[in-house]
């Protein structure tokens, strides 16, 4: 049986980080640059930067220099509040798709600036996801969205969203707001696309009635380390005594958890509920 602690291999998160690199990368110099578009996080703030020293002061400065020194600081964080393995492997993708942004050449795919709004946004997505899933992250903007989930148990992906609202705002006062309108819908897109894709630190709550709760309360145990709270009642269709399990799982962890449920009590019924928020003790497993 699957245990809590197993962490994927760090040769696959690596793969996964340098997979996420390109499509960055590739996501900037099509979609982003043909509708001059400002993606999310500092990654955008960066373009904004660059863009402005470029139309206003003639100045030409490489997309990587800007991001790696805007990262410096979440890094930082990183370093001291989420995980050493974490941040080294958000440092490898910062360092790769700054470099590749800066030497691939610009790869249009389409001049609609919709469809690079939308495109773009879910293909930034899936980067981030994959990132995610590497158990890294893609810096910036994602190190504080992390540290504030971690903290608080709660997504922080609107809250980014927010942030990335307000930068926009600053480049439509620069540059127009078509683009920072079309960068809005761009930044929607990700965002729930992420929180689509991405369960982590969303709960979800199982409520089991089985006839062999000490089997089922070991699978959710040994699977993901959370307990669980038995509750004796009657069955009144029956009038037999019936077993309610109760406990609150990372909706990631859900599914293979029913699963497993199911494999030991094939007569269990589970009630599965999205949790929009949980007060007090729950296990979190470290970032390493």
């Amino acid at each position: 049986m699957k245990k809590f602690e197993k962490r994927q291999p760090v040769l696959l998160r690596l793969l996964l980080v340098l997979a996420a690199s390109l499509l960055f990368a590739f996501n900037i110099n099509s979609f982003v640059h043909a509708a001059s578009l400002f993606p999310g996080g500092f990654a955008g703030v960066a373009l904004l930067i660059q863009k402005t020293c470029r139309n206003f002061w003639g100045i030409s400065l490489p997309y990587s220099i800007l991001t790696y020194a805007l990262n410096a600081v979440p890094i930082m964080i990183g370093f001291r509040f989420i995980g050493r393995k974490f941040t080294v492997l958000s440092c490898v993708l910062i360092i790769i798709s700054g470099l590749a942004t800066d030497f691939l050449p610009d790869m249009p795919l389409t001049d609609d600036k919709v469809l690079c709004a939308v495109f773009g946004g879910l293909l930034n997505a899936l980067a981030v996801s994959l990132c995610l899933f590497a158990e890294s992250s893609s810096g910036g903007t994602d190190f504080i969205a992390i540290f504030l989930a971690e903290k608080t148990g709660r997504s922080a992906w609107n809250i980014i969203l927010a942030f990335n609202c307000v930068v926009l705002c600053l480049a439509g006062l620069l540059f127009g707001w078509d683009a920072a309108l079309y960068s809005i819908i761009f930044q929607y897109t990700s965002t729930q696309a992420i929180d689509f894709l991405y369960k982590k630190y969303a709960k979800t709550t199982l409520l089991i009635i089985t006839s062999r709760p000490d089997e089922v309360y070991q699978v959710v145990r040994n699977l993901t380390n959370h307990d669980a709270t038995l509750f004796t009642g009657t069955g009144l269709y029956s009038g037999r005594e019936r077993n309610l399990l109760y406990s609150v799982v990372s909706s990631s962890e859900s599914g293979h958890l029913e699963k497993a449920i199911r494999q030991t009590d094939p007569d269990a019924f589970i009630n599965v509920l999205q949790s929009k928020a949980i007060i007090g003790k729950f296990f979190k497993r470290s970032n390493d």
